[in-house]
């Protein structure tokens, strides 16, 4: 992913601040990355002025996961999940393990992850993100809390692997889905939950994904911006730095909205339904984001 500038604007421009016709939630933000040390109760201010009204906090790792369950306890509308990303998969151990599983007793933890496969930068071995990831999916079956997966260039082998557990999980969501069709039906075909990105915003690679979007029942369908990578490339004008964030994802959901074929307000309607039951969320917005 690209490197981030060390310095940003404590504000969005005015072409930028945007407002979702009805709330949403973002499955997928890394509020523990250092980038929002700084700022995050603007951050959080930003999204709820935007309609964001939710957040998922991801934890990629234990150190990240406890900040995440930190953070969820500290601000009302921030929930966390905690898992080893694939990229870390060669630290799992059985200590993890432990502190993984008691990680996910916390009411703040709405899901197991992210874990998965990544095969395209292999930064752990493939055995040693297999070994993790299959331990992860025993600490689901065991916790019932749903799955908030990661895959890159890996979808044959999570399949097959998921394949196996289907019976045992409840319900898993492949988030920041990048890959093709036929990847995307046979997840559809696990009975499995899509997250999408600012990703088909991007001129460059996203193309493909747009003619994908139709196919995605909004039922199955979630919204995240996967902050602060994947700053949308089309943006109606340009942000300072290379920080995405929360308050940018009613962007996110016009273009899905559009290529969808249906209005804003009903996508984030649907999203945000589809969002609340997966992770087990509370319906009121007087469990959203507070203003600092």
């Amino acid at each position: 992913m690209a490197e981030l500038a060390d310095s940003f604007d404590d504000f969005l421009p005015e072409a930028l601040r945007f407002r979702s016709p009805a709330p949403l939630i973002d499955i997928g933000a890394n509020l523990t990355h250092e980038s929002f040390n700084r700022d995050l109760e603007a951050v959080l201010q930003r999204a709820r002025a935007a309609n964001v009204t939710k957040l998922i906090v991801t934890g990629t790792d234990l150190e990240h996961a406890e900040q995440a369950v930190e953070l969820a306890r500290r601000y009302p509308g921030l929930y966390a999940t905690a898992g080893v990303h694939p990229h870390d998969a060669s630290h799992w151990n059985a200590s993890m393990a432990r502190d993984m599983a008691a990680l996910h007793k916390e009411p703040e933890v709405v899901a197991v992850g992210e874990c998965g496969l990544d095969f395209n930068r292999n930064f752990s071995s493939p055995q040693a993100q297999e070994r993790a990831f299959e331990a992860q999916l025993g600490l689901a079956a065991e916790s019932g809390l749903p799955l908030f997966l990661h895959e890159r260039d890996a979808g044959k082998r999570m399949q097959q692997m998921l394949h196996a557990w289907r019976d045992d999980i409840s319900q898993a969501v492949v988030h920041c889905f990048t890959a093709d069709r036929a990847t995307l039906y046979g997840y559809l075909d696990l009975d499995l939950h899509i997250g999408l990105t600012g990703w088909l915003c991007d001129e460059r690679r996203g193309h493909h994904l747009r003619e994908l979007v139709g196919a995605i029942p909004l039922e199955r369908l979630m919204l995240e911006t996967d902050c602060p990578y994947l700053l949308p490339r089309n943006l109606p004008a340009k942000l300072k730095g290379r920080r995405h964030e929360p308050a940018l994802l009613p962007w996110i959901g016009r273009e899905i909205a559009h290529w969808h074929g249906i209005g804003e307000a009903r996508l984030a309607e649907a999203t945000t339904a589809t969002a609340t039951a997966f992770f087990r969320l509370p319906h009121t917005d007087s469990e959203g984001l507070q203003h600092g």
